[in-house]
């Protein structure tokens, strides 16, 4: 039981704030890096950008820190609804950049509503599962609270931003799961989309890195082997439920719940392989062997493994990196920063990066167990689970051991939107700590 006590303004979580900030300053000296040349000219004013924005920032994050978390339980719903116009709207009226319709706004000031419906589906999942308490582990509860995903979800693919869409699914799962969901519903959604990822691959991947036909991944191809495939699969999971119910035996359910992964994932990889551009499908191809297209979709995967393998264990020194310099990385201030940290600063810099975001994390889930009500405690866990799920693609993308999916790395990545979206994250988590005493 929590220790009962009057709250002071000074029960501040210090080890957060400090790790965010320690970061941001990082972040903006390596912005500053990926902008000079290398004859030392600084030909990008990015990092003038990002220190206003983390500035900012600040004053966002520590606004939220003191404001009661409980506030935005009852705006969640209002403040979901307003995202998901401001995707509509961006949709319809965003500018393009990099051929994706993201952004509003006008000149070079903008904001990625996509970013900010992270935090929104925060609010609202965590009210949802505040809502239904233990009645997230049925599985009509359970699926009901999914489909706040498919909006966002939906509205992000059609940009096209593949790497951000892949982020809201996630999010549920953790929050859901934190919530007391069976691990069964949680991991049956885990390994459907593992399954969706390996049948949209197979065909490409046999073309591009096999290299010969395979009348296995064929039956992916044609229309009518396909059919015949997800039918049987079909007709597996339909017996298998009618005797469950028949006979009562559990094995029943086992089987059904074991054909309807492949089964979630031929029927969807074939929608998805219609929705994604070709580039985008060389990019999940080429983390497999970036030496297939070594100079297209692999070149990034290349450069950046490169520049993170070629820093040692001290590093080249603060501006001395080469990779980046020399203009060998594209997106280096956003998607590929950690490859510039890595390069300049080695694996001890790398490692740094790896601490402070380990005390975030940390943090995160000692708050999550601080929190005095179930909200705050699944507000903890959304915000874990987005800095998480953001760490973790980014820095495995840098290495190549995952695709470019283009998220960016919070609070060192450049960018507003993405910034914004870390610090008032973690001012949802400051504002949960500061209210830990009943």
């Amino acid at each position: 039981m929590h220790e009962t006590r009057s709250r002071s303004i000074f029960e501040f979580d210090i080890i957060l704030f400090l790790s965010v900030v320690l970061l941001t300053v990082v972040g903006i000296l390596f912005i500053y890096s990926s902008g000079v040349t290398s004859t030392g000219i600084v030909f990008s004013t990015e990092y003038i950008r990002q220190i206003i924005w983390a500035v900012v920032g600040l004053v966002l994050m520590l606004t939220v820190a003191f404001t009661d978390y409980r506030v935005f339980r009852d705006a969640a719903v209002y403040l979901f609804a307003a995202m998901i116009l401001l995707l509509v709207i961006t949709l319809l009226f965003g500018r393009v950049v990099n051929g994706a319709r993201r952004w509003l706004g006008l000149w070079e000031f903008g904001i990625q509503p996509s970013e900010f419906t992270k935090l929104a589906l925060i609010l609202v999942v965590a009210r949802y599962l505040d809502h239904v308490k233990d009645g997230i582990r049925r599985l009509p509860i359970f699926i009901l609270g999914m489909l706040l995903v498919v909006p966002p979800t939906a509205l992000v693919l059609v940009q096209p931003d593949l790497g951000t869409a892949v982020v809201y699914l996630p999010l549920y799962l953790v929050m859901a799961f934190v919530a007391g969901a069976k691990a069964a519903h949680v991991g049956f959604f885990i390994l459907s989309g593992m399954s969706v990822l390996i049948f949209t691959l197979l065909p490409t991947y046999e073309q591009f890195v096999l290299d010969r036909h395979s009348p296995l991944i064929a039956i992916l191809r044609e229309p009518g082997p396909v059919s015949i495939l997800l039918g049987t699969l079909v007709l597996v999971v339909v017996l298998a439920i009618v005797g469950r119910i028949v006979t009562k035996r559990r094995w029943f359910s086992a089987i059904a719940y074991a054909a309807s992964i492949p089964a979630v994932g031929v029927s969807a990889s074939i929608f998805v392989r219609g929705f994604l551009r070709p580039y985008q499908l060389m990019r999940l191809v080429v983390f497999l062997d970036p030496s297939i297209d070594p100079r297209g979709a692999g070149w990034n995967t290349i450069q950046s493994v490169t520049a993170v393998g070629s820093g040692g264990v001290w590093g080249k020194g603060y501006l001395q990196g080469t990779q980046s310099h020399f203009q060998y990385l594209p997106q280096q201030s956003t998607d590929f920063i950690f490859s510039i940290i890595a390069e300049e600063w080695g694996f001890i810099g790398a490692f740094g990066i790896f601490v402070l975001f380990f005390l975030i994390l940390l943090r995160a889930v000692l708050i999550l167990g601080y929190a005095k009500d179930s909200f705050g405690a699944y507000l903890a866990a959304g915000v874990a689970g987005l800095i998480f799920t953001h760490f973790v693609v980014n820095i495995g993308m840098a290495m190549g051991i995952l695709p470019i999916t283009g998220l960016p790395l919070f609070f060192l990545s450049y960018g507003g939107s993405p910034l914004w979206t870390g610090m008032i994250g973690v001012g949802l988590l400051l504002s949960v700590y500061n209210r830990k005493y009943r």
